[in-house]
């Protein structure tokens, strides 16, 4: 059963290493990232499975210890999920699960064991749905962290140019992830999403499917679009 979940961006730029000058601009998102991972553990889990987009769906989860690196960003830095347990697989964290593994490691997370699932950002959303309906069946008390960005077009400096549908976009799935709204998050449209280059489509509809079953409340802690690139940091709980 899922007991909390927090949704956070996936940007390297979350990183200060890989910010360098500019890490002070995302000084008020972590701050918000480090108060939802807060929620997660006061709901005491037994579980954290971090969920975030990946090229395409894992083939299994990423167990507790497998490492991730910013090395591709230009920044001799390496991260893990959670602590060393030996059992990590050959395969190294995608970004987005990279940046979950420094989120957890800077605030030091002990309070459940965890275990990553890369999402393939096509995966339809009744798939998304099923793969959240699994999570949330493993344990008593599951924990979700959704790593995933809005858009990427609302501005003209985007990395996606500026697009007139993703600001209102942007605002209905804020809307959705304050309220816990999980019809809401189920009907967003993997074609609208792909087209503004919403990473975080796949892990939230996942996230849906996952709090069908628990009545939980929605709280939005950050929702901004600094370098136009739709961030959003919600709780459920």
């Amino acid at each position: 059963m899922l007991v909390a979940a927090a949704v956070c961006p996936c940007p390297p730029l979350l990183v200060p290493a890989v910010a360098a000058g500019a890490a002070h601009e995302l000084d008020v998102a972590r701050a918000a990232c480090t108060g939802a991972l807060g929620v997660l553990a006061a709901a005491r889990p037994d579980r954290l499975v971090v969920v975030g987009p990946a090229a395409r769906s894992g083939r299994g989860p990423h167990p507790e210890g497998t490492p991730g690196s910013f090395r591709g960003f230009g920044v001799d830095l390496d991260v893990r999920l959670g602590r060393d347990t030996g059992t990590a697989s050959g395969r190294a964290l995608p970004p987005s699960l990279a940046v979950a593994a420094w989120l957890l490691g800077r605030t030091g997370w002990s309070a459940a064991p965890i275990e990553g699932l890369g999402v393939g950002e096509t995966l339809e959303p009744e798939r998304c749905a099923e793969t959240g309906r699994d999570i949330a069946a493993r344990s008593e008390r599951v924990a979700l962290l959704v790593m995933g960005d809005a858009s990427a077009c609302r501005t003209l400096k985007a990395p996606g140019y500026l697009d007139e549908r993703a600001a209102p976009f942007d605002a209905e799935v804020a809307r959705a992830l304050g309220e816990a709204d999980v019809a809401a998050l189920k009907a967003l449209d993997p074609g609208l999403a792909d087209e503004l280059k919403a990473s975080g489509r796949a892990p939230w509809q996942v996230l849906a499917g996952a709090a069908e079953e628990a009545g939980l409340s929605g709280a939005l802690l950050y929702d901004d679009a600094p370098y136009g690139v739709g961030y959003l940091v919600a709780t459920w709980s």
